[in-house]
């Protein structure tokens, strides 16, 4: 298995061209973490996810979790990692002051989180659930608890979970059971759910569940749920750790992939019932809970560039040593890396890696901004944006994940197929992202619904519209740039169409989304790796040796001859008709 490297300059390259970090670090709360304490934090978090994360990965895959009289004992490889990373404050690096973190913006917190998503995607998981939970109780929880829980989640002492799904129930969260009983100045809450994240484990202190639960005689369906904040220890006013309270595991999935990342049915109330406190408005908790998980969208997508980051470097690597034939560029038997279709996957490889990265800046950068800037029309525009942006970093960047993983193990030919080199394992592992957090088809509904066609287009149509200012702006700057700005203007222009059809066609929407959901994603990655590198011309002099640059053209190059050019074919799907989708009935899906 192939050491990883931190993409330091990928990083810096994005902070500087695409997010301009100068500016963005004179957002009010950001002003002392500017961009030379950032290059003092960024190479110390790569040593410890290099040397110390990233070793383990390999050996938590094979060791995966063990349930035993009730107690989940996760991989040897990885216990004590995570108080390990809480106590390096890697953990509250983009949480707030207020709660004991470092308050660094969201974007340089993104770059620390992909270091560890390379470095061990099951152990990422621990606090990315938990920085789920932060962020629905800093939006919706009391004062009080925030008081008591904000500053153990921020620091990493305690991680959280979230718990929707039941045996039953799917996606479909109208048909929760799970009950709720007022008790006091507490809840009692009885029910099982399923798929819990870290739902269960010894390596923080304690485990705040953020609970869907119905309250007697709510509404039925959706419309009744609310959201309950269940600990695993109670918490004594003091803030101390208090009585065990009636939560435990039911057991752990075997899962194809990420097995190191206890996956848990959870049973509350099994006695008296667990205690537990309102979150929230009573029967909105599917509105506090869509906050963490809209989040946790945003931390998923990302995870599938950090994958896809591990892979590739793997797949470099590998092709580097293995030899194979010959090539016209070397004598004797040659490392496959010179052969045109290595050339061609690798490269692919890279390109997706690099597009999904520009698009989760960019969308965490916005998020930034509609946090920490003034309330004015560039507010809500971010806001827009984030809103727009969240199903195309979730969707379109895990479909990327697995075509990067599968092009890994195909570098690797017959040694990919097998376990021992580790390349099987990126492919297994991302083969959850476009499943959890929402399907991808569930992202690609919301994003011509609600993202699309509830504001008539128009975040949309305002995102076509900075690309032809791009495209303006960057014009004239070298041969190489007009050459990526042609491709540009020819996506913005099916997008443009992709969208006028939609809202002509909205009954077609359910039929169409995936497509457009992937068109957009080609798209905007493309737009954004050609803005940064156009920002990047206009401040460097024409002709000078930047190498970080003139790679960053050749792959955009690459992008646009090999990804963009399925634009016209996701386009065609988009406008032909859909006929063919209904003249197959359910039976006839089944064969005999």
């Amino acid at each position: 298995m192939s050491a990883y490297k931190a993409p330091l300059n990928e990083f810096y390259f994005l902070l500087e061209h695409l997010v301009d970090y100068d500016k963005h670090a004179n957002l009010p709360g950001y002003e002392d973490v500017g961009m030379e304490m950032v290059e003092a934090i960024l190479p110390e978090a790569a040593k410890f996810f290099e040397n110390i994360v990233a070793p383990t990965n390999l050996e938590t895959d094979q060791q995966g979790t063990e349930l035993n009289n009730g107690e989940v004992n996760v991989a040897p490889a990885i216990r004590g990692l995570g108080a390990q990373m809480a106590d390096s404050g890697w953990t509250g690096l983009g949480g707030s002051r207020q709660y004991e973190g470092s308050g660094f913006p969201g974007v340089i917190d993104l770059a620390v989180q992909e270091m560890l998503q390379s470095a061990n995607m099951s152990l990422s998981l621990l606090p990315l659930l938990t920085k789920g939970v932060i962020h629905a109780l800093s939006l919706y929880g009391s004062d009080e608890q925030k008081a008591q829980f904000l500053t153990k989640l921020t620091t990493g002492k305690w991680s959280g979970t979230m718990n929707l799904t039941e045996p039953q129930a799917g996606s479909d969260l109208s048909t929760i059971k799970t009950k709720a009983t007022p008790h006091g100045d507490h809840y009692l809450i009885s029910g099982q759910k399923i798929y819990i994240t870290w739902g269960e484990h010894s390596e923080t202190e304690n485990i705040i569940h953020l609970v869907l639960a119905r309250l007697p005689d709510a509404p039925e369906g959706t419309q009744g749920i609310s959201m309950f904040l269940v600990p695993k220890y109670l918490v004594n006013s003091d803030g101390s750790i208090g009585d065990k309270n009636d939560v435990k595991v039911g057991g752990i999935e075997k899962k194809l992939g990420i097995h190191g990342s206890p996956t848990c049915t959870m049973i509350y109330g099994d006695n008296s019932g667990a205690i537990g406190y309102l979150v929230g408005p009573e029967n909105k908790g599917l509105m506090c809970m869509f906050s963490m998980m809209n989040n946790a969208r945003l931390s998923v997508g990302h995870q599938g560039i950090a994958l896809g980051e591990r892979a590739y470097q793997q797949a470099v690597a590998f092709a580097e040593q293995r030899l194979q034939g010959q090539s016209i560029f070397v004598k004797g038997r040659s490392p496959i890396i010179h052969h045109p279709d290595v050339k061609r996957m690798l490269h692919l490889m890279r390109a997706l890696t690099e597009g999904g990265r520009a698009l989760s800046f960019y969308t965490i950068a916005a998020e930034d901004r509609s946090k920490h800037a003034n309330i004015d029309d560039r507010y809500l525009y971010d806001s827009q944006i984030v809103e727009v942006m969240t199903p195309l970093v979730k969707g379109w960047s895990t479909e990327a994940a697995m075509e990067i993983a599968s092009l890994g193990v195909q570098v690797h030919g017959g040694m990919g197929f097998v376990e021992e080199t580790g390349a099987a394992q990126y492919m297994r592992d991302a083969r959850i992202l476009p499943i959890y957090e929402g399907t991808n088809g569930i992202q690609a509904l919301d994003f011509v619904g609600r993202k699309s066609i509830k504001d008539g287009g128009n975040t949309l149509f305002g995102l076509l519209k900075e690309i032809k200012v791009d495209c303006e702006k960057f014009s004239g700057l070298s041969e190489d740039i007009d050459y990526l700005l042609k491709s540009l203007n020819t996506a913005s222009d099916q997008c443009e169409n992709a969208l006028d059809h939609l809202l002509n066609n909205s009954e077609k929407a359910p039929y169409i989304a995936f497509n457009q959901m992937m068109l957009f994603g080609n798209s905007f990655a493309y737009w954004l790796l050609v803005r940064a590198i156009g920002n990047a011309r206009i401040k460097l002099e024409e002709g000078s040796d930047n190498k970080c640059l003139s790679q960053k053209i050749s792959t955009t190059k690459f992008f646009a001859s090999q990804v963009l050019t399925r634009n016209s074919a996701y386009l065609d799907a988009i406008l032909s008709k859909t006929d063919s989708f209904d003249e197959f009935s359910f039976e006839d899906f089944a064969r005999g």
